[in-house]
């Protein structure tokens, strides 16, 4: 029986919803393959198994001559499945056990054992040791049924083996293991290296499924960093930027930078006060503890976080500041380099000058009367600089301003580096125009000004500072070298040469001898500013040197921020300071000392007969001569002495006084100087009570080396007996 037409209109109907769904479950099936597939198989992996983070061993730090400086040495993470621990039914006993193993609370491990989610980590930075017995509680047969939900990972945790060195520069670590602060941070990308994983699979219920579905991708450790900084240096200026802190009762912390002139190279650089790298997150500051234990839990959260950033905060790169008369160096050598000025022209200081309406004082009251440029740059002579600012002008001020980097940042390698801030150009008026060349009204960081001044020793050339040298790979094959990078030519070798002199003189003959080191030929400048508001009469003290001044090497900038100990004057307490940090520099690199006829007679001189003199008399003679006295007995008039008069005496020479008549006993072995440094030499025979012959010529280096002496070793001299030494160059030894 044919089908009725009613029935086949169902039929072709019904064919129709047919292929309609059909084709929709195509379309679908397509769109979920196509457009959706890999997310899908993402969701799916996730679900079906689960991953362990490896964490890479994050790479080491190093100074310049391959001292450690920060190191990750290997610690584990300690993780459960919680929902493989229920099944096991071991919650009570996992969190009894561990809680043992880890040195952790009962409850605190009870609560993270029996979250509901399927991976949680119970401890980081887990020690071997602890970690050893985790390992035997998954493996000990009354234990190891329970355990099955309990996972180690490799993990590394951060050491600083010099706790506070260098701290501001190097930075730390996070809890990830990620870089915060410093090198830590400006290189994490290097450092950090690639995490590793291990994949297993994993039921419906979140369990572990069996081991041998468990694949691994190993991790990649990270790079390990070269510092252009010195560890010997960088002790040198924290312990004298320590002191200083100490002694002017600073109230707004200090800094120090040591940079290599030619180069960029910053060799130290300190901030203090500073903190222990291994313990970040702890308040050095005594004052800001117990003002902290005063606030309530909600202001004291955002007071120590405030305290911590301050305490991070490397000054050299991120604080700006008026930098007083060092400034004075930038505006002397675009003066001479432009011509506006000569170093023989003549001025005249009368204590103050009138410009725009105002009467602006100079640092001496009653001025400094007729003098040249030159001894206005000895003499930090303010009056002096507002004329010479005046014949610059404002725009060759400003395009020198900027010449000298001033304007932007440096570029240096760390976190956090800030830019001063300088007048508007409509606002530049001569009011400001004076003010500005002393260094007043406006402000830079302490980075910008060492190398701006590294540029005028150097020859010229603007160099971009750096801390690191070189990255290498967990093979220890260089990667990355960082070379020097000129930024600029700013001044010619001929005005170069013209400031070394200059600034020479300030030290020798101006108001820097403070500074002044006998055999280095050191140039500086000082300077002092007062913070905004000036009537809160806050001070700046700072010094900046270079040497030695024929042939610079290094460059040290040291900033005192509110001295509080009586004297403010950058000339007097940062100048110090300088001396001292450059002083420990200079003798550390072995720099050739070069003695002026005037040093060589004051620091080689001939022992005076004091015989017959009483011991006061005789003291009074020797006041003069830079010689140690010591007296033997208890006479009151010197019968003897040693060495014999007439006999010729370097700097620092024993000299023994006898006030009774007893014999001079030969009481000291001469040692065995021969292969021994000059420097070495010399400290052996000051200890010993003994002098060196002075019979050198200035040209002797301490880092000449012995190849004779007279007398012979073991030979039993005389306290205060001279010693003459036979040196060679090492390159010939």
């Amino acid at each position: 029986m044919e089908p009725s037409k009613r029935m086949k209109k169902r039929i072709m109907f019904f064919l129709c919803f047919l292929t309609a769904v059909l084709l929709l479950l195509i379309v679908r099936v397509g769109y979920l393959q196509i457009f959706q597939g890999p997310e899908l198989k993402k969701e799916a992996l996730e679900q079906q198994t689960k991953d362990s983070i490896i964490t890479p061993k994050r790479g080491t730090i190093y100074d310049r001559n391959g001292n450690v400086l920060a190191v990750s040495a290997s610690v584990e993470t300690v993780y459960v499945h919680p929902a493989q621990i229920k099944e096991d039914k071991g919650e009570k006993i996992v969190a009894q056990e561990l809680s043992q193993a880890l040195e952790m609370d009962y409850n605190d491990v009870y609560k993270l054992i029996t979250k509901k989610v399927s991976y949680v980590d119970v401890k980081k930075k887990v020690e071997k040791g602890a970690a050893q017995k985790v390992r035997e509680l998954k493996t000990n047969k009354e234990t190891k049924d329970y355990f099955r939900g309990v996972g180690l990972s490799e993990d590394s945790k951060r050491y600083y083996p010099l706790n506070t060195l260098a701290s501001s520069v190097i930075g730390f670590v996070g809890s990830d293991n990620q870089g915060l602060a410093g090198v830590e941070a400006s290189y994490d990308s290097y450092l950090r290296g690639t995490p590793g994983r291990v994949s297993s699979l994993k039921d419906a219920k979140g369990t572990t499924m069996n081991e041998q579905h468990e694949e691994q991708t190993a991790s990649k450790d990270g790079s390990n960093l070269i510092l252009t900084l010195d560890e010997s240096m960088q002790h040198f200026l924290e312990n004298h930027l320590k002191t200083a802190y100490t002694d002017n009762k600073l109230g707004n912390g200090a800094c120090g930078i040591v940079m290599n002139v030619k180069t960029g190279e910053v060799l130290a650089m300190a901030t203090e006060g500073d903190f222990n790298l291994n313990e970040p997150f702890t308040i050095t500051d005594e004052a800001t503890n117990n003002n902290l234990k005063t606030l309530s839990a909600a202001d004291q959260t955002k007071a120590k976080g405030e305290a911590l950033q301050k305490m991070w905060r490397n000054k050299a790169v991120s604080d700006t500041y008026e930098p007083g008369s060092t400034f004075k160096i930038v505006v002397a050598a675009a003066a001479l380099e432009e011509k506006t000025v000569s170093l023989e022209d003549k001025f005249t200081c009368a204590g103050s000058l009138r410009v725009g309406g105002y009467n602006i004082r100079c640092w001496k009251a009653g001025g400094h009367g007729a003098e040249t440029f030159l001894q206005g740059i000895q003499n930090s002579c303010n009056v002096v600089f507002m004329q010479v600012g005046m014949k610059l002008g404002p725009d060759r001020f400003i395009k020198y301003y900027n010449a000298f980097g001033f304007n932007q940042k440096t570029g240096i390698d760390l976190p956090g580096e800030a830019v001063g801030l300088f007048h508007a150009r409509s606002n530049f008026k001569e009011t400001e125009i004076a003010t500005a060349s002393f260094g007043q009204g406006f402000q830079i960081t302490p980075l910008q000004l060492i190398t701006a001044v590294s540029a005028v020793a150097n020859g010229g050339n603007l160099m971009k500072p750096h801390v690191v040298s070189e990255i290498r790979d967990s093979n220890n094959k260089v990667t990355k070298k960082i070379e020097p990078e000129v930024v600029r030519q700013v001044i010619s070798t001929e005005t170069s040469k013209a400031m070394r002199s200059v600034l020479e003189s300030v030290v020798s003959e101006g108001s820097a001898s403070r500074a002044y080191i006998p055999g280095y030929r050191v140039a500086g400048k000082t300077g002092t500013s007062e913070k905004q508001p000036r009537s809160a009469q806050k001070k700046i003290a700072s010094f900046i040197a270079f040497a030695p001044a024929n042939d610079p090497q290094v460059a040290c900038l040291i900033m005192l921020d509110e001295p509080n100990g009586g004297q403010y004057f950058g000339g007097i307490i940062a100048a110090p300071v300088v001396h001292d940090i450059m002083k420990d520099t200079l003798d550390y690199l072995q720099i050739n000392k070069q003695y002026t006829a005037e040093e060589m007679k004051k620091y080689n001189q001939k022992m005076p007969d004091v015989k017959g003199k009483t011991v006061a008399e005789a003291q009074s003679v020797l006041k003069d001569y830079s010689f140690k006295v010591k007296i033997d007995g208890n006479g009151k008039t010197v019968v003897s002495q040693m060495p014999a008069p007439e006999a010729t005496l370097s700097e620092n020479s024993t000299v023994v006084l006898y006030t009774t008549e007893k014999a001079i006993e030969k009481s000291v072995e001469l040692p065995d100087l021969s292969g021994k440094t000059y420097q070495q030499a010399k400290e052996t025979l000051q200890r010993l009570g003994l002098n060196i012959s002075s019979s050198a010529s200035a040209d002797v280096s301490d880092s000449d080396i012995v190849t004779g002496q007279s007398p012979t070793a073991g030979t039993m001299v005389y306290p205060a007996t001279s010693v003459e030494l036979k040196t060679t160059n090492p390159e010939s030894y």
